[in-house]
């Protein structure tokens, strides 16, 4: 680590009195110094730390030092201050292999494109042939188990695979948990500088699963940095979520505003006939010959995500080979019945009143009301829609818990499927809480 000088001890202890902890935290900790004689040489990770410590922070410095008889100056830089490191540290840091922690069963090749991810691959080619460039960054986002992850590491094979081959480019994939465990652990060590440049130093940074940083304060100043430090010098960020960044708790304004910066892309729950061809592709791989009615069948029965899917095709595979069954529609039934009235029982028509309601703000009573104000209305014909596409029950039982006509069901059926060819708001609405209800 760079040593802190006594005159920079010093300008920190006064900033650290006059700042809020969060603001002192954000813009001054990250300036690294070194000292020669009476100048205070400052390393800034961004020109937006160092323009803003020249407009706010210097003046309270000087001030500070008015009857000083020997005056201080700064020297400000965007970089990294020069580290005194040992030789066996530079022998190690050569000999240690670079590590991608890509999953190489995880490519292009064998993701299934369809209408609901369509946008997501077509943004993923542009990223490989142009990272940097194209979108940066770029955040794939969608519920559990939907393909995020697929995506997101078959960018960076593609990124491999169309570079320099004698100079493969620097990626590293890292969970986001890994990533604050990993900087908890350079701050015990004291070798948070280490840390710094080994993801400053990348050319293509992917970090799953973003909505774990919520609430944990210092990993999300360190991920701003590091974001920033990136973004300035050209270098591909490639996140995935759980939710469309802007609607991420516990994550702070100006993180949510870097991630807009690139394109945001949405994974939806696989349609009918891409959720056959990821099982049929599936099966084929294992080296299986499933029967495509059996396929439909299971498709039609699972819709939440891939990971589920592929969770009973194993399952159905396993018992076939145990029983020395052929897989059949009646065998599928049979091994899969708990999974399928678990899945009935879990998403029932009162739960999707609620998440409706929760979603637009409104009581569920409102929902189950007669009135016919607009916002209402739509919120409750959604709703309907959602509970016919999501789960068993028939057009008279959904009007019976709603206390309306079956009739009135169908309608609401039919007009929402209209606006969601029309109005992209709506659809955005309709996709997020299917998205919610069904993970």
């Amino acid at each position: 680590m760079v040593k802190i000088s006594e005159d920079w001890q010093k300008c920190l202890d006064v900033l650290d009195h006059q700042l809020p902890k969060n603001e002192f935290n954000t813009m001054i900790l990250p300036i690294q110094c070194q000292q020669f004689e009476q100048t205070l040489k400052l390393y800034f990770p961004n020109d937006y730390l160092l323009n803003n410590f020249s407009s706010n922070y210097q003046p309270i410095l000087e001030k500070a030092w008015e009857n000083d008889q020997v005056k201080k100056q700064f020297s400000c830089q965007v970089g990294s201050a020069i580290k005194h490191v040992k030789v066996e540290d530079i022998i190690e840091e050569k000999s240690e292999q670079f590590v991608t922690n890509l999953n190489p069963n995880f490519t292009l090749s064998n993701y299934i494109k369809g209408n609901s991810n369509e946008v997501a691959v077509a943004a993923a080619h542009q990223v490989s042939k142009n990272p940097g460039v194209s979108y940066n960054p770029l955040v794939i986002y969608g519920g559990v188990g939907l393909g995020k992850t697929h995506l997101m590491h078959s960018i960076g094979h593609e990124i491999i695979r169309m570079g320099d081959k004698s100079v493969p480019p620097k990626i590293y994939y890292v969970h986001s948990e890994r990533f604050v465990s990993e900087m908890i652990r350079a701050l015990q060590t004291a070798d948070m500088e280490r840390f710094k440049h080994r993801y400053r130093s990348l050319e293509v940074l992917l970090i799953d699963d973003i909505q774990f940083f919520a609430r944990k304060e210092r990993s999300q100043e360190e991920l701003f940095h590091t974001v920033n430090s990136l973004l300035d010098s050209g270098q591909q960020i490639i996140l995935t979520s759980d939710r469309y960044p802007k609607e991420l708790d516990g994550i702070e304004d100006r993180l949510k505003s870097r991630f807009a910066w690139g394109l945001s892309v949405c994974i939806e729950p696989p349609e009918l006939e891409t959720r056959v061809a990821i099982l049929l592709a599936k099966a084929q791989k294992i080296g299986v010959s499933l029967p495509e009615s059996v396929a439909f069948f299971m498709a039609s029965e699972i819709q939440s995500n891939v990971r589920e899917l592929e969770g009973a095709l194993r399952r159905v595979i396993a018992s076939s080979e145990f029983q020395g069954e052929a897989i059949t529609i009646d065998f599928t039934k049979q091994t899969l019945k708990d999974l399928i009235v678990a899945k009935m029982r879990m998403i029932t028509v009162d739960s999707i009143i609620g998440e409706v309601a929760k979603y637009f703000n409104l009581k569920t009573t409102d929902l189950l009301s007669k009135k016919r104000t607009r916002h209402i209305a739509r919120a409750r014909q959604i709703a309907m829609k959602i509970a016919y596409e999501s789960t068993s029950n028939s057009y008279p039982q959904i009007a019976d818990a709603f206390g309306v006509d079956h009739t009135t069901v169908m309608y609401a059926c039919r007009k929402v499927s209209e606006l969601l060819n029309q109005d992209p708001a709506i659809k955005e609405d309709f996709d997020t809480l299917s998205r919610k209800i069904n993970q």
